[in-house]
């Protein structure tokens, strides 16, 4: 699937506050991200090499959202959903040998 086939809203990885308050927050910096909590500052470039243990660090996160929720106060759907965004688009960009950027 391209982007253009993409369902609507499929591209987003969340709010702006979310940079810091979800991405970049301590609960998520705890798992031992390295990855996301980049969002809190600046946007996120993971280079093809890197996009493996992008994904291995979304499964991470992904595999503990109801800590990373009760934490951070973000609803578990929502972090899913964003997280399942991020996920797709990382998928998609090893499938061709490329990158991600999240912004």
């Amino acid at each position: 699937m391209s982007l253009l086939d993409a369902e609507p809203g499929s591209d987003l990885a969340g709010f702006e506050r979310t940079r810091a308050s979800l991405w970049g927050s301590e609960a998520v910096r705890s798992l031992g991200a390295r990855f996301l909590p980049v969002l809190d500052g600046e946007d996120l470039y993971v280079m093809p090499g890197d996009v493996g243990d992008f994904l291995a660090e979304c499964a991470l996160v992904r595999d503990n959202i109801g800590t990373v929720a009760a934490a951070t106060k973000w609803d578990g759907e929502f972090i899913s959903r964003r997280l399942g965004n991020i996920i797709d688009a990382a998928r998609r960009a090893e499938s061709v040998g490329g990158g991600v950027v999240v912004w």
